[in-house]
């Protein structure tokens, strides 16, 4: 498959980002949206969708990584001021016909 570590390619996706943008983009381009590591690259991203999700005769197959760097959010707690980490966020094309479950029973 690659020449990734699979222990690695375990630590790659984080979560899925599920949100009203994300379920539109899935139903409209057949895209998947992750929350990844924020030093993981697009290869070891491909890597682990088709790891994590191809299950016996149900093969993942990933066309495309699209990465974005998300900045964190200023935020007050009172008279001092923080800031959220930043996070990165992969938007994964899947072959058409596909689909990647999250849960039993549920897919996207």
């Amino acid at each position: 498959m690659s020449n990734f570590s699979q222990e690695r390619l375990m630590q790659v996706l984080l979560a899925p980002q599920i949100s009203e943008k994300a379920t539109f983009i899935a139903d409209r381009n057949n895209q998947v949206v992750f929350k990844v590591a924020p030093d993981a690259t697009k290869p070891e991203i491909k890597a682990a969708v088709e790891l994590l999700f191809s299950k016996g005769d149900n093969k993942v197959e990933v066309l495309s990584v699209q990465v974005l760097n998300v900045k964190g959010k200023i935020k007050r707690f009172g008279r001092t001021f923080g800031r959220r980490s930043d996070w990165k966020k992969a938007f994964v094309r899947i072959k058409p016909g596909q689909d990647i479950e999250f849960a039993e029973g549920g897919a996207v």
